[in-house]
């Protein structure tokens, strides 16, 4: 098991933490890795775009000129794509683009990314978020005190005056146990975990 150091809102350390090696030690699937975050990403759209093609566009029966003997070229629609107001070539139509990973991709790629966050010495384990009023500025100067700029935040329980304490700063997002995802892992530079959430996440994966 690795041992993670803990450290307080002052940024003073105050212990050690054994983190469960089937979850943060495990052999790093880039492969899968990178198929979780092209999927949430893709997933993300809507996938509504839409354009006309030339059979759709209406108007343009009729052949504008005869084929022979005017010297210009030769025509047989006003609303073939070549012409101001005619249809698309290869028209974007609504479509699905989702891309689906099972249950055990999912679980895999996620402890990928934990993994490389722990190799990459990325993680940063808190032993208590706590705050008596919403103040952005006390986030900040714990975040200064960690010496940490753009992080992903995991909380274990929904605390209203952390997560809005953070909201208004740039590039640190919070996220709970139970949504945090491969792509958030890998975007922030630095993972910081409460030690609740450290126990939640390793108790639900493990």
């Amino acid at each position: 098991m690795a041992k993670v150091s803990v450290y307080n809102m002052e940024g003073k350390q105050v212990g050690d933490i054994e983190l469960n090696d089937n979850i943060f030690g495990v052999e790093i699937n880039e492969h899968l890795m990178h198929m979780s975050v092209v999927g949430q990403l893709a997933n993300k759209r809507q996938g509504t775009q839409s354009a006309k093609t030339r059979s759709e566009v209406r108007g343009g029966g009729a052949k504008p000129w005869r084929q022979k003997g005017t010297g210009r070229a030769r025509q047989g629609s006003i609303r073939a794509p070549q012409w101001t107001g005619g249809g698309v070539v290869f028209a974007p139509k609504p479509r699905d683009y989702s891309i689906k990973l099972n249950k055990k991709e999912k679980r895999a790629a996620l402890k990928s990314a934990l993994t490389s966050r722990v190799n990459d010495n990325k993680i940063i384990v808190v032993d208590e978020l706590k705050f008596d009023e919403i103040k952005t500025k006390k986030m900040s100067t714990v975040l200064d005190n960690l010496n940490v700029q753009k992080a992903l935040i995991v909380l274990n329980d929904n605390d209203k005056n952390v997560i809005l304490s953070t909201r208004n700063i740039r590039g640190v997002k919070t996220a709970l146990t139970n949504t945090i995802n491969v792509y958030d892992i890998l975007k922030y530079d630095t993972f910081v975990v409460t030690k609740d959430a450290v126990a939640t996440i390793q108790e639900v994966y493990a």
